[in-house]
């Protein structure tokens, strides 16, 4: 703990000096054979070098502004058909992602063995049952299932009665067969228990094709719906079916709906939106008597309604679009239950409204605002209306008995965790499921007696023996930002951890659309932990967890502050002891790839190595093209520097990518995917050339493409925990082999315990 090792400052800085010596062709990349894979470099007959990327300057105009940008031919011009098929890929764009993970995997290869370990500990930390908790649904008990040895899961169910076996209404690993990737979005049987409609995206560009399977069967109907996003929802009739098209930019912007058994040629268009802006979402009722279609950008909303049992009426409007209002719709009896920012609500008050059209006049409040206490979620059953709200970032329950009584306030634990509920398919239920999970607990399904309000554990993920959550510490310290905001950090590390300004901390962060970073628990996370590392989760502005004015306070023209808070609690870190300058490890993912390439470029010291994956760090190109799936959306978070040159010039001056500068980063390992449609491949590619090429230090800097997956990785769980303890390994690998060398903390196994590096 706490060791230097002279040695591996040499290696380190024979490492820099050979990367810092130039590129060569991939060609020149040693044999993988003569690296030692373990924590340690031990180079084979030739140094491993980057791939070339030409520079072929292309200059972005607008406003009267110039910026070049040298590699902006690594965006393939066909980029649509890349996305429905990596077989389109341009070939000399093709062969340098292909090199590109050539050589990250020959640098990557010293970390195997700790990477081989952290996957071995985690299987075997913390697994559950494989069998979710049936739910009734009339007649039956639905429930999935996923075998020890199984990739993908099982859809199944059984007669509630007990009166028959169980079926399988889709195995996962039976329709995924030998495919690189295959992801299942909605599946959702009939009313009448007849038919199980699914929609399966096999590329990872969530572009999903819609099926129909005939239960008593088992197979499938000849109607195939091509280009939908994964939504679907049935009508009363068990026979008209709707779901949501997909345009040529994968934008989710028509509602159709399908009549079993007729060709999809005659199927109706129910809803078009036209501003590409927003984002359209099916959803069907808790009580099944209506159908919802929102329309939707990250700070408003619109609601439509059609009446189950009559799907061929056309859609009507719950309340008109209206910049900032953003509402949710659920139902219960002669009305509508809304979820609403209305009334200077901004998070969130709860009305009741009748069922007609553009009626805000006529809400009635049953749920007022409180400031600081976020409504996320609305549960509305035939009984009770059950709310999950988040008070400084930790969640609760709030019940209320239609029939009368007072609003009770129902909490697991008063500290950071995280909280899902589930209401299951009976409208007429008297209990709620809530899964808790935290930093070091894994997950527990509670029943919830909604009214007594008392629990009953259904279900809990097992651990390994020798595990025990109270070797951890988890709390949250306040990080002074620069205008003088506390910025929350929740913290996980060892209780035997020294706390000698040296150990090494993953600092993690999203802060983006109003979305607040889970505290759930991870087997990988603890593996890290396990070695002596602080986990650090920053809830910077951009993102909920103080409330709507959280994320107010980290977009649009206060984007800004996300990253300076993040910085900020770095700094803070190191001021606590915590950890030491130079000795933390950046992690984020998608927009808070974003977060820590931004903190990067503001202060690369802080940083031993950066960690981003898909990240969103071509920003400005990105929202100058309004062609690709997600800009359109992105401008009311982010802004719209094709039309305005205050928002071109605050975007331009924060941009990962735009604002590389000649100065000494630290080691980077950046993923991307072929299919990915959030964050196209070539952000990150692009981004990894113009770092590589600009950093003075000589430190890695790794590109890993997945070549058959999109923005969320791979789709099986293995996988995803093998992409997981690869980064977490390289955050490892690096505090061992940096000049100021680390040894790591052992993993506790059972009674023998010991101590190891890695």
């Amino acid at each position: 703990m706490g060791n230097r090792h002279p040695s591996r400052r040499a290696l380190l800085a024979g490492f820099a000096a050979l990367a810092g010596a130039g590129v060569a062709t991939l060609a020149s990349i040693g044999p993988l054979q003569d690296i030692m894979p373990i924590g340690r470099f031990r180079f084979g007959s030739e140094p491993p070098q980057p791939p070339v990327v030409p520079k072929r300057p292309h200059v972005i105009r607008r406003h009267g502004i110039e910026i070049v940008d040298d590699y902006a031919w690594l965006k393939d011009p066909d980029w649509r058909d890349v996305l429905a098929s990596r077989t389109k890929l341009d070939a000399e764009i093709l062969a340098h992602l292909k090199a590109e993970n050539a050589y990250a995997r020959h640098v990557l290869s010293a970390s195997d063995a700790i990477r081989r370990k952290i996957v071995r500990e985690s299987a075997s930390l913390a697994y559950e049952s494989g069998e979710m908790l049936p739910e009734r649904d009339g007649p039956w008990l639905y429930f999935t299932r996923s075998d020890d040895d199984a990739v993908y899961e099982q859809l199944c169910r059984a007669p509630a009665d007990g009166s028959g076996p169980e079926q399988v209404m889709l195995d996962g690993d039976v329709e995924a067969g030998d495919a690189d990737y295959w992801d299942l979005g909605d599946a959702m049987h009939s009313p009448d228990h007849a038919l199980l409609a699914y929609a399966v995206d096999h590329s990872g560009a969530e572009r999903y094709t819609l099926r129909i399977r005939d239960l008593a069967t088992g197979r499938d109907l000849p109607e195939i719906i091509p280009d939908t996003s994964s939504d679907l929802v049935w009508a009363s009739d068990s026979r008209s079916l709707f779901y949501v098209r997909i345009d040529a930019e994968n934008r989710p912007l028509e509602v159709w709906r399908h009549t079993v058994g007729t060709p999809v040629g005659r199927d109706v268009l129910v809803f078009r939106e036209a501003d590409p802006t927003f984002d359209v979402i099916l959803t069907r009722s808790r009580s099944g008597a209506y159908i919802f279609i929102s329309s939707e950008d990250h700070t408003s909303s619109e609601v439509f309604f059609i009446a189950a049992a009559t799907p061929e009426v056309s859609p009507r409007r719950v309340a008109g679009r209206t910049p900032g209002h953003f509402y949710m719709v659920e139902h219960r009896g002669d009305g509508f239950v809304v979820l609403t920012n209305s009334g200077q609500s901004p998070d969130n008050r709860v009305c009741l409204a009748p069922i007609a059209e553009d009626t805000t006049a006529d809400w009635v409040e049953i749920v007022p605002h409180q400031a600081g206490r976020r409504l996320t979620e609305i549960v509305v059953l035939e009984r009770f209306l059950v709310l999950l709200a988040a008070s400084e970032g930790v969640p609760h329950l709030l019940i209320k008995p239609w029939a009368g009584g007072a609003e009770r306030v129902f909490q697991l634990d008063d500290g950071p965790h995280h909280l899902e509920i589930d209401a299951g398919y009976q409208f007429d239920r008297g209990t709620v499921e809530l899964t808790y999970s935290s930093l070091v607990l894994p997950e527990r399904v509670f029943e919830i007696d909604l009214a007594t309000h008392a629990r009953t554990l259904r279900q809990t993920s097992h651990t390994r023996r020798g595990y025990d959550p109270a070797n951890y510490v988890v709390e949250r310290v306040f990080a002074p930002a620069p205008d003088g905001v506390a910025v929350p950090v929740t913290l996980l590390y060892r209780k035997d951890r020294p706390r000698d300004g040296f150990g090494p901390a993953m600092l993690h962060g999203y802060g983006a659309y109003g979305d607040a970073v889970d505290v759930d628990f991870s087997a990988e996370r603890i593996a890290l932990v396990d070695r002596g590392f602080l986990f650090a989760i920053v809830h910077v502005r951009g993102g909920i967890e103080m409330g709507a004015r959280w994320h107010a306070g980290g977009r649009l023209e206060a984007k800004p502050n996300s990253f300076r808070d993040f910085v900020a609690a770095g700094e803070h870190l190191v001021a606590l002891g915590l950890t030491g300058r130079g000795r933390i490890v950046a992690h984020g993912e998608s927009a808070g790839g974003m977060l820590v390439t931004a903190a990067a470029n503001l202060a690369p010291d802080l940083f031993l190595g950066v960690i981003a994956e898909e990240p969103f760090v071509d920003v400005l190109s990105t929202l100058l093209d309004r062609d690709l799936p997600m800009t359109p959306g992105e401008w009311p978070e982010f802004g719209n520097p094709i039309e305005r040159k205050d928002q071109f010039e605050l975007i331009a001056s924060y941009c990962p990518y735009v604002n590389i500068a000649p100065q000494a980063y630290p080691a980077f390992l950046v993923t991307a995917g072929i299919a990915d449609q959030r964050v196209t491949y070539w952000e990150p590619a692009k981004f990894v050339a113009r770092l590589r090429e600009r950093s003075t230090s000589g430190r890695p800097v790794l590109l890993w493409t997945n070549m058959s997956g999109g923005h969320s990785g791979s789709s099986s769980s293995s996988d995803r925990s093998e992409e997981i303890a690869r980064a977490y390994a390289f955050a490892v690998w690096l505090a061992e082999t940096s000049p100021d060398g680390f040894t790591a903390l052992a993993p506790t196994k059972g009674k023998k315990g010991g101590r190891h590096v890695g």
